[in-house]
């Protein structure tokens, strides 16, 4: 009798098929399989079939690059379709320093090696230069500046060429190497005074059969090899041949941050001498070490592997410059680009990429002049890069948990079980990124599982955008939120945090009002806690709910409340779901947000009837600012009428761009994207609570 087909490879169900088989067999129809020896055999054919199905199954999941988990495995399959993945990423700091006294010397050397011992948080790192570095002696002073220096070891390994050797490998013989600081040096000989510089490519466009060049593969243990050409794809080595590879060994992410150096380098002159070491300056620290990263994660390497592949090395999409951009600059935490034919008015013939790099908020202007050179050989002609900086867009919630405290009588502790809980999601992979998408179902479901003591709750959702004032400067600012805005109310939809005007005494705030669904004016005014507002202002920009653009006329901003230049733009979302449109970065703001707890009177026992339950306003309710508690209770306490404006007269600047400010010589402004006018579900509602 033939088995049936396994539709489960569970231990028991193996065990349970073989006894079946066993009994259909009419030479053991009398046999108590429970309790005989044989049910010993039955065990030991279903652990043998139990474990080479579990073999099977693990071999053949390595063979694919979804579903291998070895690392050694997914770096030979993204091998076969051209894919290298990043090495350590050697941090990277700019150093300076001078040395005089120099008599008769012409030129220095600052000779590869060792350089420095950077000290960062506790810890010393050593720093090296992966090549020698001359400069001109000027009036017996040498000037070494802006020096970049590597962190880690360096290390100079040397391979001689014998094809005697079937298959004969080049391999680098430590890991943690940083793959961007490799030099790989050759001479004919040992004896040859004759130095060629092989350089390293990651494809064979434009190789020729004389190309000086080499291919680098990583292999096990983390591991690299050198593959050099064969007279068709590159120049192909020649018997006796030595090669002389120079490399950094490098600490990877641990070596960001450090600030202070000292020099331990080696400097000689024209001839070879050794310099007088006290004729060397202090180091002078021009930039910290940053940009240090570690080896390309397994996961990163099958995310990134396809799609790089079907980029084909060029950039023509935005989604091929987000392939692209993430394998040139390792250090990317998060990218968007888009076309600018999708902004408003188009832009054609440029793409706009936003980057978060691992380290810190924004790319130095001389990072994104590197990024720009390196993307011009994967970009095709007509289309122009162009670097925009992060802008932020901030997630507030105010959340009121009830809770039966027959369950848990400890509101502090559960209001910290919600604010860790709270946190451990805001590091999800919904935020913290381009494109990323606040779930509001997945926040309250959260609160709600936090401790069986809670019973529901009720969450308000709150957008807010950081404008960056330029101080004492007449500017244009647009402010664009990328979401629905809701506008149920006539007035205060919008309210910001105060600032100080040219012009006008004490500080000013800013909010808006409703014109129709579409648009609102926004206007300036007074406020002190417990009174009424006093508008300065009343045509100070307008206000696009739909798309989310806030728009400020031009106004000279002499002082902020907060620091750093920043007046905080606060709105209510129209649907609770909030995405991150184009450039703008999500961030779930946990140190913005308010966890209340509320005794469950009814779960308790203590009210069943209901009468004394404390209700939580399921809606939102305006202020007049974002530091005010005072509710706008009576809009018409600003009747339209009423506004009045204050006239000034204004000059403005020449255009320039900073963070979120738009300085402007016109009244004309770029705007983004806009965004679906439809969204799900209501935008004030919390849990429990309808939506509007």
């Amino acid at each position: 009798m033939a088995f049936g087909q396994y539709v489960n490879l569970d231990f028991d169900q193996i065990k349970t098929s073989i006894r079946d088989y066993l009994r259909a067999n009419t030479n053991f129809t009398d046999y108590d399989f429970e309790g005989s020896n044989l049910s010993i055999i039955i065990d030991a054919l279903a652990y043998n079939t139990y474990t080479t199905a579990y073999n099977t199954n693990m071999a053949a999941n390595e063979c694919f690059l979804d579903s291998a988990t070895l690392r050694e495995n997914v770096v030979a399959l993204a091998r076969n379709i051209g894919y290298v993945p990043r090495s350590r990423r050697s941090a990277r700091a700019k150093i300076s320093f001078t040395v005089d006294g120099l008599e008769e010397t012409s030129t220095l050397t600052l000779n590869s090696g060792v350089v420095c011992n950077g000290s960062g948080t506790n810890t010393n790192y050593i720093f090296s230069l992966p090549e020698s570095i001359t400069v001109p002696v000027v009036n017996g002073v040498a000037i070494f500046n802006n020096i970049e220096i590597f962190e880690g070891n360096f290390i100079t390994q040397e391979f001689t060429v014998d094809t005697s050797l079937f298959n004969q490998r080049f391999i680098l013989d430590n890991s943690f190497i940083d793959t961007s600081t490799i030099n790989v040096k050759v001479k004919s000989s040992s004896s040859s005074n004759s130095i060629v510089t092989f350089k390293q490519i990651d494809n064979i466009i434009g190789i020729t059969s004389t190309s000086s060049s080499y291919l680098l593969q990583e292999i096990e243990d983390e591991r690299y090899e050198l593959i050099f050409g064969d007279n068709i794809i590159g120049k192909k080595l020649s018997n006796g041949n030595v090669i002389t590879a120079s490399y950094v060994i490098s600490d990877g992410r641990d070596g960001n941050g450090a600030s202070e150096f000292s020099f331990v380098g080696n400097i000689t002159n024209q001839d070879g001498g050794a310099i007088n070491p006290a004729n060397i300056s202090l180091v002078t620290t021009e930039e910290k070490s940053r940009d240090g990263d570690d080896i390309e994660s397994i996961s990163s390497i099958k995310y990134y592997a396809p799609r790089i592949y079907s980029s084909q090395y060029r950039a023509v999409t935005a989604s091929d410059f987000e392939s692209v951009l993430s394998y040139i600059y390792p250090n990317v935490e998060s990218v968007t680009a888009y076309g600018g034919e999708e902004m408003s008015p188009p832009r054609f013939g440029k793409v706009f990429i936003s980057v978060k790099p691992r380290n810190g908020d924004f790319l130095s202007d001389q990072t994104k002049r590197e990024l720009i050179q390196k993307l011009k050989s994967f970009a095709v002609a007509g289309i122009v890069p162009e670097f925009i900086d992060l802008k932020y867009l901030y997630i507030e919630i105010e959340t009121s948990a009830y809770y039966n405290p027959n369950l848990n009588d400890n509101p502090e502790n559960l209001k910290t079980s919600i604010s860790n809980a709270l946190t451990q999601y805001s590091r999800s992979i919904d935020v913290n990124k381009f494109g990323g998408r606040f779930k509001y179902s997945k926040v309250v479901s959260l609160i709600d599982s936090v401790d069986s003591a809670i019973t529901s709750n009720i969450t308000l959702v709150k957008i807010r955008r950081n404008l960056i004032a330029e101080i004492g400067k007449f500017a244009q600012y647009e402010v664009c939120l990328g979401n629905h805005i809701h506008s149920q109310e006539s007035a205060y939809n919008v309210i910001s945090t105060g600032f100080r005007i040219q012009g006008i005494s004490g500080i000013v705030y800013m909010s808006d009002e409703v014109i129709d669904k579409e648009t609102g004016r926004m206007f300036f005014f007074t406020y002190e806690e417990g009174g009424t507002p006093v508008v300065v202002k009343k045509n100070a920009g307008t206000v696009k709910y739909l798309i989310g653009e806030v728009l400020i006329d031009t106004v000279n901003i002499t002082s902020t409340v907060i620091e750093n230049n920043v007046v905080e733009i606060q709105a209510i979302p129209h649907s609770n779901d909030v995405i991150g449109l184009n450039d703008l970065y999500v961030n779930f703001d946990i140190s913005n947000s308010t966890v209340n707890v509320v005794q469950d009177l009814i779960a308790s026992g203590e009210n069943t009837s209901g009468s004394r339950f404390p209700h939580i306003h399921s809606y939102y309710t305006p202020t007049f600012t974002r530091s005010s508690n005072t509710p706008v209770t009576d809009l018409t306490s600003v009747p339209t009428s009423s506004l009045t404006s204050q006239s000034s007269t204004t000059t403005r600047s020449s255009g320039t761009t900073s963070g979120s400010v738009y300085v402007a010589p016109t009244a004309t402004t770029t705007s983004s994207t806009s965004p679906p006018t439809s969204s799900g579900g209501g935008s004030t509602s919390g849990g429990g609570g309808g939506g509007y």
